[in-house]
Protein backbone atom coordinates (compact mmCIF):
# COMPACT_ATOMS: atom_id res chain seq x y z
CA UNK A 1 0.00 0.00 0.00
CA UNK A 2 1.55 3.06 -1.26
CA UNK A 3 -0.49 6.02 1.14
CA UNK A 4 -0.04 5.53 4.61
CA UNK A 5 -0.67 7.83 7.77
CA UNK A 6 0.52 7.21 11.71
CA UNK A 7 -2.86 8.69 12.39
CA UNK A 8 -5.83 9.23 10.18
CA UNK A 9 -8.29 10.89 11.74
CA UNK A 10 -12.54 10.78 9.81
CA UNK A 11 -14.37 13.49 10.74
CA UNK A 12 -13.16 17.22 10.04
CA UNK A 13 -15.69 18.57 12.74
CA UNK A 14 -15.13 20.00 16.30
CA UNK A 15 -14.11 15.99 17.25
CA UNK A 16 -11.90 15.80 14.32
CA UNK A 17 -10.18 18.88 15.04
CA UNK A 18 -9.40 18.64 18.56
CA UNK A 19 -8.17 14.84 18.50
CA UNK A 20 -5.52 15.98 15.80
CA UNK A 21 -4.47 19.32 18.30
CA UNK A 22 -4.18 17.17 21.21
CA UNK A 23 -2.36 14.67 19.69
CA UNK A 24 0.27 17.77 18.87
CA UNK A 25 -0.34 18.81 22.16
CA UNK A 26 0.66 15.34 23.60
CA UNK A 27 3.89 15.80 21.73
CA UNK A 28 3.17 13.72 18.98
CA UNK A 29 5.52 13.46 16.21
CA UNK A 30 3.64 11.07 13.65
CA UNK A 31 1.88 11.99 10.50
CA UNK A 32 -1.75 13.21 11.07
CA UNK A 33 -4.80 13.15 8.51
CA UNK A 34 -7.81 14.68 8.47
CA UNK A 35 -10.01 13.44 6.19
CA UNK A 36 -13.18 15.71 5.70
CA UNK A 37 -16.05 14.99 3.25
CA UNK A 38 -16.68 19.14 2.74
CA UNK A 39 -14.30 21.25 0.15
CA UNK A 40 -14.11 23.44 3.87
CA UNK A 41 -11.37 23.44 6.77
CA UNK A 42 -12.62 22.48 10.27
CA UNK A 43 -15.53 25.20 11.13
CA UNK A 44 -17.77 25.49 13.96
CA UNK A 45 -20.93 24.12 13.53
CA UNK A 46 -23.29 25.71 16.08
CA UNK A 47 -22.75 28.95 14.17
CA UNK A 48 -24.63 27.44 11.22
CA UNK A 49 -28.21 27.85 12.59
CA UNK A 50 -26.90 31.41 14.42
CA UNK A 51 -24.70 33.58 13.43
CA UNK A 52 -23.91 32.27 9.93
CA UNK A 53 -27.34 32.29 8.23
CA UNK A 54 -28.41 35.45 10.02
CA UNK A 55 -25.03 36.72 7.78
CA UNK A 56 -23.58 38.23 11.08
CA UNK A 57 -20.73 36.08 11.03
CA UNK A 58 -18.98 35.42 7.50
CA UNK A 59 -17.20 31.87 7.02
CA UNK A 60 -13.78 32.94 7.78
CA UNK A 61 -14.84 33.69 11.82
CA UNK A 62 -16.63 30.05 12.00
CA UNK A 63 -13.38 28.45 11.37
CA UNK A 64 -11.90 25.95 14.09
CA UNK A 65 -8.48 27.43 13.10
CA UNK A 66 -7.30 29.16 9.82
CA UNK A 67 -5.17 27.33 7.52
CA UNK A 68 -1.58 28.21 8.83
CA UNK A 69 -2.71 26.67 12.15
CA UNK A 70 -2.53 23.55 10.73
CA UNK A 71 0.54 23.64 8.38
CA UNK A 72 2.36 24.34 11.11
CA UNK A 73 1.79 21.71 13.10
CA UNK A 74 2.14 19.30 9.97
CA UNK A 75 -1.57 18.34 9.71
CA UNK A 76 -2.08 16.59 6.96
CA UNK A 77 -5.99 17.56 4.78
CA UNK A 78 -7.72 15.44 2.90
CA UNK A 79 -10.75 17.41 2.45
CA UNK A 80 -13.93 16.78 -0.67
CA UNK A 81 -13.07 12.49 0.57
CA UNK A 82 -15.41 10.58 1.67
CA UNK A 83 -14.36 7.04 3.47
CA UNK A 84 -16.65 3.88 2.55
CA UNK A 85 -15.03 0.90 3.62
CA UNK A 86 -12.76 0.38 6.63
CA UNK A 87 -10.60 -2.70 7.05
CA UNK A 88 -9.55 -3.37 10.41
CA UNK A 89 -6.56 -6.45 9.45
CA UNK A 90 -4.82 -4.42 6.74
CA UNK A 91 -5.65 -1.00 8.58
CA UNK A 92 -6.95 0.53 5.70
CA UNK A 93 -9.96 2.89 4.84
CA UNK A 94 -11.21 3.06 1.45
CA UNK A 95 -12.75 6.45 -0.16
CA UNK A 96 -15.47 6.77 -2.62
CA UNK A 97 -13.23 7.53 -5.72
CA UNK A 98 -11.32 3.65 -4.89
CA UNK A 99 -8.03 4.82 -3.46
CA UNK A 100 -7.12 3.25 0.53
CA UNK A 101 -5.49 5.30 3.25
CA UNK A 102 -3.58 3.05 5.99
CA UNK A 103 -3.52 3.63 9.14
CA UNK A 104 -1.70 3.15 12.41
CA UNK A 105 -4.80 4.43 14.37
CA UNK A 106 -8.03 5.45 13.04
CA UNK A 107 -10.11 8.31 14.87
CA UNK A 108 -13.97 8.08 13.55
CA UNK A 109 -15.65 11.54 13.99
CA UNK A 110 -17.79 11.54 11.17
CA UNK A 111 -21.01 13.24 13.59
CA UNK A 112 -24.25 12.32 11.93
CA UNK A 113 -26.53 13.02 9.05
CA UNK A 114 -29.94 14.19 9.29
CA UNK A 115 -32.89 12.57 9.90
CA UNK A 116 -35.09 12.62 6.57
CA UNK A 117 -38.35 12.95 6.07
CA UNK A 118 -40.57 9.49 4.94
CA UNK A 119 -42.82 11.08 3.28
CA UNK A 120 -43.45 12.16 -0.25
CA UNK A 121 -41.98 15.75 -1.09
CA UNK A 122 -38.82 15.26 0.45
CA UNK A 123 -36.28 15.56 -2.06
CA UNK A 124 -37.80 19.09 -3.57
CA UNK A 125 -35.77 22.38 -3.93
CA UNK A 126 -36.36 24.17 -1.25
CA UNK A 127 -36.08 21.54 1.29
CA UNK A 128 -33.70 22.28 3.62
CA UNK A 129 -31.24 20.64 6.69
CA UNK A 130 -29.55 22.67 8.28
CA UNK A 131 -25.92 20.44 8.92
CA UNK A 132 -23.74 21.94 6.73
CA UNK A 133 -22.16 25.15 5.16
CA UNK A 134 -23.53 23.81 1.77
CA UNK A 135 -27.32 23.52 3.19
CA UNK A 136 -26.92 26.79 4.91
CA UNK A 137 -25.25 28.28 1.73
CA UNK A 138 -28.30 26.95 -0.37
CA UNK A 139 -30.72 28.19 2.04
CA UNK A 140 -29.07 32.05 1.87
CA UNK A 141 -29.24 32.01 -2.04
CA UNK A 142 -33.11 31.04 -2.12
CA UNK A 143 -33.78 33.69 1.04
CA UNK A 144 -34.74 36.55 -1.32
CA UNK A 145 -37.78 34.51 -2.66
CA UNK A 146 -38.94 33.69 0.50
CA UNK A 147 -41.80 35.22 2.32
CA UNK A 148 -43.20 31.99 4.35
CA UNK A 149 -40.53 29.20 5.94
CA UNK A 150 -42.09 25.55 7.32
CA UNK A 151 -39.88 24.10 10.40
CA UNK A 152 -40.66 20.66 10.81
CA UNK A 153 -38.72 19.88 14.25
CA UNK A 154 -39.26 22.09 17.74
CA UNK A 155 -35.55 20.55 19.00
CA UNK A 156 -32.60 23.54 19.36
CA UNK A 157 -31.63 23.97 15.32
CA UNK A 158 -35.39 24.31 14.33
CA UNK A 159 -35.89 26.83 17.03
CA UNK A 160 -32.35 28.41 16.39
CA UNK A 161 -33.34 28.35 12.88
CA UNK A 162 -36.61 29.78 13.15
CA UNK A 163 -35.57 32.76 15.56
CA UNK A 164 -32.87 33.81 12.75
CA UNK A 165 -35.30 33.87 10.09
CA UNK A 166 -38.05 35.76 12.02
CA UNK A 167 -35.34 38.35 12.63
CA UNK A 168 -34.58 38.35 8.71
CA UNK A 169 -38.57 39.10 8.26
CA UNK A 170 -39.59 35.95 7.21
CA UNK A 171 -43.64 34.45 8.50
CA UNK A 172 -42.33 31.33 10.28
CA UNK A 173 -44.27 28.81 11.38
CA UNK A 174 -42.70 25.51 13.67
CA UNK A 175 -44.38 22.19 13.74
CA UNK A 176 -43.65 19.93 16.37
CA UNK A 177 -45.12 16.38 16.51
CA UNK A 178 -44.46 15.87 20.35
CA UNK A 179 -47.00 18.03 22.85
CA UNK A 180 -44.10 20.30 23.07
CA UNK A 181 -41.20 21.66 22.26
CA UNK A 182 -37.10 20.57 23.59
CA UNK A 183 -39.12 17.45 24.88
CA UNK A 184 -35.86 15.34 24.68
CA UNK A 185 -33.44 17.82 26.31
CA UNK A 186 -35.75 20.15 28.86
CA UNK A 187 -38.46 20.22 31.25
CA UNK A 188 -41.66 21.22 30.83
CA UNK A 189 -41.07 24.94 32.54
CA UNK A 190 -38.76 25.44 30.07
CA UNK A 191 -40.33 24.22 26.70
CA UNK A 192 -43.55 26.54 27.64
CA UNK A 193 -41.56 29.44 28.22
CA UNK A 194 -40.12 28.86 24.43
CA UNK A 195 -43.12 28.58 23.03
CA UNK A 196 -44.48 31.74 24.36
CA UNK A 197 -41.14 33.42 22.91
CA UNK A 198 -41.19 31.93 19.93
CA UNK A 199 -45.15 33.03 19.44
CA UNK A 200 -44.96 36.51 21.01
CA UNK A 201 -41.66 37.21 17.64
CA UNK A 202 -44.53 36.54 15.71
CA UNK A 203 -44.19 32.69 15.16
CA UNK A 204 -47.18 30.40 14.32
CA UNK A 205 -45.89 27.51 16.54
CA UNK A 206 -47.99 24.62 16.38
CA UNK A 207 -47.06 21.51 18.55
CA UNK A 208 -48.58 17.63 18.79
CA UNK A 209 -49.34 17.58 14.62
CA UNK A 210 -48.45 15.59 11.73
CA UNK A 211 -46.65 16.20 8.48
CA UNK A 212 -48.23 14.06 5.75
CA UNK A 213 -46.43 15.31 2.96
CA UNK A 214 -44.57 18.19 0.98
CA UNK A 215 -45.97 19.86 -1.70
CA UNK A 216 -44.49 20.90 -5.27
CA UNK A 217 -44.80 22.58 -8.49
CA UNK A 218 -42.24 22.50 -10.88
CA UNK A 219 -39.80 20.44 -8.74
CA UNK A 220 -40.14 23.43 -5.95
CA UNK A 221 -41.80 22.98 -2.66
CA UNK A 222 -44.77 24.84 -2.17
CA UNK A 223 -46.35 24.51 0.71
CA UNK A 224 -46.41 21.58 4.02
CA UNK A 225 -49.68 19.32 4.15
CA UNK A 226 -50.36 17.91 7.51
CA UNK A 227 -51.85 15.19 8.79
CA UNK A 228 -55.19 16.61 9.10
CA UNK A 229 -54.84 17.48 5.39
CA UNK A 230 -54.18 21.42 6.16
CA UNK A 231 -51.77 22.53 3.58
CA UNK A 232 -49.58 25.72 4.91
CA UNK A 233 -47.85 27.13 2.03
CA UNK A 234 -44.30 27.91 2.06
CA UNK A 235 -41.50 28.78 -0.53
CA UNK A 236 -38.80 26.97 2.35
CA UNK A 237 -39.43 24.12 4.33
CA UNK A 238 -35.95 23.18 7.38
CA UNK A 239 -36.65 19.92 8.57
CA UNK A 240 -34.83 19.61 11.83
CA UNK A 241 -35.99 16.73 13.43
CA UNK A 242 -32.36 14.59 14.65
CA UNK A 243 -29.19 12.74 13.12
CA UNK A 244 -28.29 9.27 12.12
CA UNK A 245 -24.94 8.67 13.58
CA UNK A 246 -22.64 8.34 10.42
CA UNK A 247 -21.33 4.76 11.18
CA UNK A 248 -22.09 2.62 8.51
CA UNK A 249 -18.31 1.88 7.33
CA UNK A 250 -17.28 1.03 11.09
CA UNK A 251 -20.65 -1.11 11.96
CA UNK A 252 -19.83 -2.82 8.50
CA UNK A 253 -16.38 -3.34 9.64
CA UNK A 254 -17.73 -5.44 12.44
CA UNK A 255 -17.34 -2.38 15.25
CA UNK A 256 -20.14 -3.25 17.86
CA UNK A 257 -22.73 -0.36 17.77
CA UNK A 258 -26.23 0.05 16.79
CA UNK A 259 -27.50 4.12 17.96
CA UNK A 260 -24.03 5.01 17.16
CA UNK A 261 -20.36 2.80 17.61
CA UNK A 262 -19.77 1.59 20.62
CA UNK A 263 -16.77 3.04 22.71
CA UNK A 264 -14.88 2.75 26.09
CA UNK A 265 -13.81 5.13 28.57
CA UNK A 266 -10.83 6.07 25.99
CA UNK A 267 -12.71 6.14 22.84
CA UNK A 268 -11.87 2.68 21.84
CA UNK A 269 -14.33 1.04 19.74
CA UNK A 270 -14.15 -2.80 19.65
CA UNK A 271 -11.47 -2.58 16.71
CA UNK A 272 -7.75 -2.58 18.03
CA UNK A 273 -6.75 0.93 17.08
CA UNK A 274 -10.04 2.52 15.88
CA UNK A 275 -11.68 4.94 18.28
CA UNK A 276 -14.74 7.35 17.68
CA UNK A 277 -15.52 10.37 19.30
CA UNK A 278 -18.51 12.63 19.01
CA UNK A 279 -22.07 12.50 18.10
CA UNK A 280 -21.23 9.16 16.19
CA UNK A 281 -19.96 7.18 19.67
CA UNK A 282 -22.20 5.42 22.63
CA UNK A 283 -20.62 5.37 25.36
CA UNK A 284 -21.39 4.97 29.13
CA UNK A 285 -21.52 8.59 31.37
CA UNK A 286 -22.18 8.88 34.92
CA UNK A 287 -23.98 11.96 34.47
CA UNK A 288 -26.65 9.99 32.82
CA UNK A 289 -26.39 7.07 35.96
CA UNK A 290 -24.22 5.44 33.63
CA UNK A 291 -26.15 4.64 30.85
CA UNK A 292 -24.50 4.34 27.26
CA UNK A 293 -26.05 6.90 25.50
CA UNK A 294 -25.37 9.58 22.10
CA UNK A 295 -24.30 13.22 23.81
CA UNK A 296 -24.76 15.83 20.05
CA UNK A 297 -22.60 18.67 21.53
CA UNK A 298 -19.31 20.38 21.21
CA UNK A 299 -18.24 19.58 24.53
CA UNK A 300 -18.99 15.89 24.35
CA UNK A 301 -16.90 15.78 20.76
CA UNK A 302 -13.96 17.93 21.97
CA UNK A 303 -13.49 16.14 25.63
CA UNK A 304 -13.95 12.59 23.90
CA UNK A 305 -10.92 13.65 21.26
CA UNK A 306 -8.46 14.51 23.89
CA UNK A 307 -9.08 11.33 25.38
CA UNK A 308 -8.82 9.37 22.32
CA UNK A 309 -5.59 10.95 21.53
CA UNK A 310 -3.89 10.64 25.40
CA UNK A 311 -4.96 7.18 24.66
CA UNK A 312 -3.23 7.10 21.52
CA UNK A 313 0.14 8.32 22.60
CA UNK A 314 0.09 5.96 25.85
CA UNK A 315 -1.52 8.64 28.10
CA UNK A 316 -4.88 7.27 28.99
CA UNK A 317 -7.08 9.32 30.98
CA UNK A 318 -10.77 8.24 31.03
CA UNK A 319 -13.54 10.57 29.84
CA UNK A 320 -15.99 11.75 32.37
CA UNK A 321 -16.43 15.39 31.69
CA UNK A 322 -20.03 16.93 32.87
CA UNK A 323 -22.27 17.50 29.23
CA UNK A 324 -22.89 21.21 28.81
CA UNK A 325 -24.43 22.64 25.72
CA UNK A 326 -25.89 26.51 24.79
CA UNK A 327 -28.63 27.77 22.56
CA UNK A 328 -28.98 31.40 21.26
CA UNK A 329 -32.58 32.36 20.17
CA UNK A 330 -33.72 36.19 20.23
CA UNK A 331 -31.55 37.78 23.19
CA UNK A 332 -31.85 34.66 25.25
CA UNK A 333 -28.75 32.70 25.86
CA UNK A 334 -29.54 29.03 27.88
CA UNK A 335 -26.67 27.43 28.89
CA UNK A 336 -27.07 24.08 30.17
CA UNK A 337 -25.30 21.74 32.14
CA UNK A 338 -25.64 18.19 33.87
CA UNK A 339 -28.53 16.11 31.50
CA UNK A 340 -32.25 16.13 33.12
CA UNK A 341 -33.06 13.13 31.66
CA UNK A 342 -35.20 11.06 33.78
CA UNK A 343 -35.18 13.96 36.47
CA UNK A 344 -38.48 13.63 38.91
CA UNK A 345 -38.56 17.14 40.10
CA UNK A 346 -37.51 20.76 38.40
CA UNK A 347 -37.23 23.86 40.63
CA UNK A 348 -37.63 27.46 39.32
CA UNK A 349 -34.63 29.67 40.54
CA UNK A 350 -36.03 33.09 39.74
CA UNK A 351 -39.23 34.25 37.65
CA UNK A 352 -39.81 33.82 34.15
CA UNK A 353 -41.23 36.77 33.42
CA UNK A 354 -38.23 38.76 33.71
CA UNK A 355 -36.45 36.54 31.13
CA UNK A 356 -33.62 35.80 33.37
CA UNK A 357 -33.90 32.27 35.43
CA UNK A 358 -32.85 29.20 36.02
CA UNK A 359 -34.50 25.61 36.19
CA UNK A 360 -32.82 23.14 38.82
CA UNK A 361 -33.51 19.86 37.90
CA UNK A 362 -33.39 17.02 40.44
CA UNK A 363 -33.49 12.66 40.31
CA UNK A 364 -33.74 11.31 43.98
CA UNK A 365 -32.54 14.80 45.92
CA UNK A 366 -29.40 15.05 43.66
CA UNK A 367 -29.05 18.02 41.39
CA UNK A 368 -28.61 16.26 37.97
CA UNK A 369 -28.47 19.36 35.82
CA UNK A 370 -29.74 23.36 35.08
CA UNK A 371 -31.17 25.20 32.93
CA UNK A 372 -30.02 29.00 32.66
CA UNK A 373 -31.58 31.42 30.86
CA UNK A 374 -29.19 34.91 30.60
CA UNK A 375 -28.56 33.69 34.29
CA UNK A 376 -24.87 33.17 33.86
CA UNK A 377 -23.59 33.06 36.92
CA UNK A 378 -26.47 30.40 37.99
CA UNK A 379 -24.66 28.29 35.19
CA UNK A 380 -21.04 28.63 36.19
CA UNK A 381 -21.98 28.38 40.03
CA UNK A 382 -24.33 25.27 39.13
CA UNK A 383 -21.52 23.22 37.35
CA UNK A 384 -20.15 22.03 40.62
CA UNK A 385 -23.60 21.38 42.26
CA UNK A 386 -23.98 18.73 39.01
CA UNK A 387 -20.21 17.45 39.30
CA UNK A 388 -21.07 16.53 43.05
CA UNK A 389 -24.38 15.54 42.70
CA UNK A 390 -25.65 17.55 45.47
CA UNK A 391 -28.12 17.34 47.71
CA UNK A 392 -29.55 20.74 48.50
CA UNK A 393 -33.75 20.94 49.79
CA UNK A 394 -35.81 22.59 47.12
CA UNK A 395 -36.63 25.78 48.78
CA UNK A 396 -33.66 27.04 48.91
CA UNK A 397 -32.26 25.95 45.34
CA UNK A 398 -35.66 28.31 44.60
CA UNK A 399 -34.14 31.30 46.65
CA UNK A 400 -32.39 33.47 44.12
CA UNK A 401 -31.02 35.55 47.62
CA UNK A 402 -28.75 32.88 47.61
CA UNK A 403 -25.77 32.25 45.80
CA UNK A 404 -25.66 28.88 44.35
CA UNK A 405 -21.95 28.63 44.95
CA UNK A 406 -23.00 29.04 49.04
CA UNK A 407 -25.18 25.77 49.00
CA UNK A 408 -22.63 23.46 48.67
Amino acid sequence: MSERADVVIVGAGHGGAQAAIALRQAKFEGSIVIVGDEPELPYERPPLSKDYLSGDKPFERILIRPAAFWEERRVTMRLGARVVAVDPAAKAVTFADGTTLGYGALVWATGGNPRRLGCAGKDLSGVHAVRNRADVDRMMAEMPGVTRVVVIGGGYIGLEAAAVLTKLGKQVTVLEAQDRVLARVAGESLSRFYEAEHRAHGVDLRTGVGVDCIEGADGRATGVRLADGTVLPAEMVIVGIGVIPAVEPLIAAGAEGGNGVAVDAQGRTSLADVYAVGDCAAHANRFADGATIRLESVQNATDQATAAAKAIVGEAAPYDAVPWFWSNQYDLRLQTVGLSTGHDQAVMRGDPATRSFSVVYLKGGRVVALDCVNATKDYVQGRKLVLEGATIAPERLADVAVPLKEML
